[in-house]
């Protein structure tokens, strides 16, 4: 099994994909921005290509690709679910994405996690987050790309726990004696 836990920078994604980490047993959770740091440690400014020469590292051409390979390895490898913790507001990226995790697993399931731009903006500034960085700059991209309908599986977590959060999940991927 694959989860993929989507949202906005400051939704909550993270301590979601810890808290199930702790509810499903022998999983494991594989953050894909670490294959991003990697890659823009290697791809310099330099040797971008045109369309890649942007403040995201999901722009670069081998970010999509690597982040299916890492996963399909992973699963590979340890045979245990997969919890990804990503913000991916781009339906063409998250359309490879989920194909690919689905050719990795036929059980990938997708959830986004949702919230007012007030109550993302908030909790981007409890986490110490500067006011106006680049985590701020991405929430209305992030909005207004999750409205469109491949972004499945929507949880609206404005007035709700992380607990519940993952009870909803688990109930969804099938393991209520976990909860």
């Amino acid at each position: 099994m694959i989860i993929l836990i989507n949202g906005a920078f400051g939704v909550g994604k993270t301590s979601v994909a810890n808290e199930l980490h702790k509810h499903i047993e022998n999983s494991m959770i594989y953050d894909p921005e670490v294959v991003g740091y990697m890659l823009r440690h290697i791809i310099t400014d330099d040797i971008k290509k045109p369309h890649e020469k942007t403040d995201d590292f999901q722009d670069l051409i081998l970010w999509k690709q690597l982040v299916v390979d890492v996963a399909k390895a992973i699963k590979n490898e340890y045979k245990k679910p997969l919890i990804v913790p990503m913000t991916i507001y781009k339906k063409d990226y998250l359309h490879y994405i989920l194909t690919g995790f689905r050719e990795v697993d036929i059980n990938t399931i997708h959830f986004l996690l949702t919230a007012k731009k007030e109550t993302i903006h908030h909790r981007l500034l409890n986490r110490g987050e500067e006011e106006g960085n680049w985590c701020f700059q991405q929430i209305d991209k992030c909005l207004e790309g999750y409205q469109d309908e491949i972004f499945e599986n929507k949880i609206k977590t404005d007035k709700l726990q992380i607990t519940e959060i993952v009870n909803n999940i688990m109930e969804q991927i099938q393991f209520p004696e976990c909860i």
